[in-house]
């Protein structure tokens, strides 16, 4: 960390974690630790013909293919283990946090 309180994330760490330049990021003091992630995007959810669409409020790129895929397998794995066979809109916001914006 330099004087001003910068720090400066190895490429292999940036890498593992997805984190691309310019990228929002949450930094929070939790047990004794300082944790840094991907900021989580707001959405809303509409409607698009019979299904519900998580749609961000703020402008931005389109999701690569492996976020999508990711999303889309933590939603089935919540749906698994609770037994829904139709997640809450909240249910895929909280596992779309789990995943790094574009």
């Amino acid at each position: 960390m330099d004087s001003a309180g910068r720090l400066v994330l190895p490429r292999e760490i940036r890498d593992q974690a997805n984190l691309e330049p310019g990228m929002p990021l949450r930094i929070v003091f939790r047990d004794g630790r300082v944790e840094i992630e991907p900021a989580p995007r707001e959405v809303r959810v509409v409607r698009k013909g019979r299904m519900r669409v998580a749609v961000p409020v703020e402008e931005s790129d389109a999701l690569r293919s492996n976020t999508v895929r990711e999303a889309t397998a933590s939603v089935r794995e919540l749906r698994r283990k609770t037994g829904e066979t139709n997640a809450a809109p909240n249910a895929v916001a909280a596992a779309a946090d789990t995943l790094p914006p574009v």
